[in-house]
């Protein structure tokens, strides 16, 4: 089954909630900021994504505070991990997982494609 790790108050979130429900493709949707991507989740995302970058919510209020747009480049590929697994503001989501697919963001196009 699929997961999407979501924050409630996110529209993109909801969005790409329902173009799921719409389409009733079965997920499991998991509140990223109580429960961010385990650490192995996180690699297999940053394996199918290919920069440590897009793993992060580089608009939230969490990276903005931490000042990682300029620590970022700086940090080891184990402490960006360590940071998204224990704050779930970090993690760029909707952050979905399933069999042989990894989503981060919801862009409609894309999804029609891996969807289809």
């Amino acid at each position: 089954m699929l997961k999407i790790y979501a924050y409630k108050n996110c529209d993109t979130c909801r969005k790409a909630i329902k173009w799921l429900s719409g389409r009733k493709i079965k997920h499991e949707i998991l509140a990223i900021r109580e429960t961010p991507p385990t650490l192995t989740e996180l690699r297999i995302m940053l394996q199918a994504q290919g920069e440590l970058r897009k793993l992060f919510n580089t608009s939230g209020r969490d990276y903005k505070e931490l000042g990682l747009k300029d620590k970022l480049s700086k940090l080891s590929e184990a402490e960006a991990l360590t940071l998204l697994v224990s704050n779930g503001n970090l993690v760029k989501r909707p952050f979905v997982l399933g069999k042989n697919m990894a989503l981060l963001g919801f862009k409609q196009g894309e999804w029609e494609e891996i969807f289809n």
